[in-house]
């Protein structure tokens, strides 16, 4: 590991849990900048590959998903 990690490391020991994610998801924003448009459509298709398979995987139909916006809303 570098010296710059190093340091990276002895400063994040010293946050709170909290401020280490805020920290984590900065990072990942960074990470987001830096990807290429092709790299960014392969983590999209990706994660909609996981929500169809879970959502089939519960037995969630697209009726399921329409009534829960509608009665969302309508106030529910």
């Amino acid at each position: 590991m570098t010296t710059f990690e190093n340091t990276i490391l002895r400063e994040l020991a010293d946050l709170p849990e909290a401020r280490r994610t805020d920290v984590l998801a900065y990072i990942r924003f960074l990470k987001l900048g830096l990807a290429d448009e092709k790299g960014i459509e392969k983590r999209f298709d990706e994660s909609w590959k996981k929500v169809r398979t879970r959502a089939k995987k519960l037995k969630i139909t697209q009726a399921d998903i329409a009534a829960e916006i509608h009665a969302v809303q309508e106030g529910k």
